[in-house]
């Protein structure tokens, strides 16, 4: 063979061998972009929703090239995005039993949730054993379900993050072990998470804007809590409930007054069968309660004292009006209406101190003026538009996470998962000694700092909240 044709089928093979190279790189290259106009149309998906009712978006968008992309699309997302991880977030620390699977970029990935309301709400209130029992039979199916939802397998997880405080002990341990067990099983790093620090963080997924130092509410069946989020594992407590939370003294007063015997409420919670009823008020002025614990200059909250007198008013008109066990009193809507703007009014004359606090100590700048309002009783719309009114007359903008933020989830749990993963804080690959916790403060106490500075404040008026009941759901388009 002459060296010409030796060199001919040399420089044959190398650009065959271009060909091939190109045409590898190509079909790789393709992937990635098709794979990118997917994530984009995802992120635009995920922030498409009506800022008013905030909807919590879906994953998937029905699009013709999202349709052309095979089920393998969530590992393109692993294999071509290697500094972004996945964190799966498992939550029982009550009576739902909640998963969560969201990126480290805030994207969400997948979600499934078994709720125990309807039980627990013919059973009168929680039974701690059979939500336990609850949570034993379905934490499996939920998690699986939220993997099938983003078509993941667990070892495409990179951590697990579990609430392991505060909350139900017997509902704890439950997702705290099936989390362990997962952990031990797919060698994941385990993130153990505050219940009440992921609920005050929610926000953050939905709104980037959201910057530490920030305040935040945390109003719900368990707790109500003002603090100041300096850091994601970093609170000042501002306040506390001294007796019940609001949810509890919604819950309790709503099971006096028997509103589940009337069929529009049979479903409700207490505080949704409550805000119901208020709506429809004729005199809402009618009772006119004062605010609990007016004579204390502090951040403290009392909701149980206000729940008692409306229950000594029940007792007493049952008895005047002689009316059968199962029998609505006749004022009954008046009376939530009541109820309901005390309670608003409570909690806002709470917050204006915190701010006007926050504001002498200089612990929140003056650009990062933001209030977090999240919980199950976050999603009251009257609480929000008086808590609404205080912030546009401070200076502060509210945000409310989307009412499936806002109650307990796996999602929350998961992005939590996700601060303290992109934070380098509290995750471990030895967690055998990490155990529940039945009871755990939120941050450093200032409560009693709070109070010795003596804060008189001239309230922030709230006339605007007396008016015709069906004009209550009607929110400010500023509230987030």
């Amino acid at each position: 063979m002459g060296p010409r044709l030796k060199s001919s089928l040399c420089r044959m093979d190398d650009m065959v061998f271009i060909y091939v190279l190109t045409l590898k790189m190509y079909k790789k290259l393709h992937k990635i972009s098709i794979y990118y106009h997917w994530i984009m149309r995802e992120k635009l998906e995920t922030y498409n929703f009506n800022r008013k009712k905030m909807a919590l978006f879906k994953h998937y968008p029905k699009v013709n090239l999202l349709n052309q992309i095979n089920n393998s699309k969530a590992k393109f997302y692993k294999h071509f995005n290697t500094e972004t991880k996945v964190i799966l977030g498992i939550e029982t620390s009550c009576d739902d039993t909640g998963c969560g699977i969201v990126d480290t970029q805030g994207n969400l990935l997948g979600e499934s949730l078994h709720s125990q309301h309807q039980i627990h709400l013919n059973n009168g209130g929680i039974i701690p054993p059979l939500a336990a029992d609850l949570h034993r039979e379905n934490v499996d199916r939920v998690v699986q379900g939220a993997l099938k939802k983003a078509r993941l397998n667990v070892e495409d997880i990179d951590a697990i993050a579990t609430t392991v405080k505060p909350g139900l002990p017997m509902s704890l341990k439950i997702g705290t072990k099936y989390g362990k067990y997962l952990c031990q099983k797919y060698n994941k790093p385990f993130i153990p998470i505050h219940h009440m620090e992921a609920h005050a963080l929610t926000a953050r997924m939905i709104d980037k804007s959201i910057q530490f130092p920030f305040l935040v509410l945390l109003i719900s069946g368990g707790h109500c809590l003002l603090a100041v989020a300096q850091n994601v594992d970093k609170f000042l407590l501002l306040g506390d409930s001294i007796d019940d939370a609001p949810g509890e003294a919604f819950d309790k007063l709503a099971r006096r007054m028997k509103l589940k015997n009337l069929p529009e409420y049979a479903t409700l919670s207490g505080g949704q069968a409550i805000e119901l009823a208020a709506s429809k008020a004729t005199n809402p002025l009618q009772f006119e309660f004062k605010p609990p614990m007016s004579a204390y200059k502090d951040c403290t909250f009392s909701f149980a004292g206000i729940k008692n007198i409306c229950t000594r008013y029940i007792i007493k008109e049952e008895i005047f009006k002689d009316l059968a066990p199962d029998e609505v009193i006749p004022d009954v809507n008046n009376l939530c209406a009541g109820f309901l703007l005390v309670i608003t009014r409570h909690l806002c004359h709470r917050l204006q101190r915190a701010i006007e606090y926050a504001a002498r100590k200089q612990l929140i700048p003056t650009d990062k003026q933001t209030l977090v309002v999240s919980g199950g009783v976050g999603c009251n719309n009257f609480i929000a538009e008086g808590l609404e009114i205080v912030c546009s007359e401070l200076g502060y903008r509210l945000v409310r996470p989307p009412p499936k933020l806002c109650t307990d989830n796996g999602i929350m749990i998961a992005w939590n998962g996700v601060e303290r993963w992109n934070a380098n804080l509290g995750i471990y690959k030895d967690f055998d000694n990490i155990d529940i916790q039945k009871s755990c403060p939120l941050g450093t106490r200032l409560v009693e700092e709070v109070a010795k500075e003596n804060i008189s404040c001239k309230w922030v008026k709230l006339s605007q909240l007396n008016k015709p009941q069906s004009e209550w759901y009607s929110l400010k388009s500023s509230i987030s």
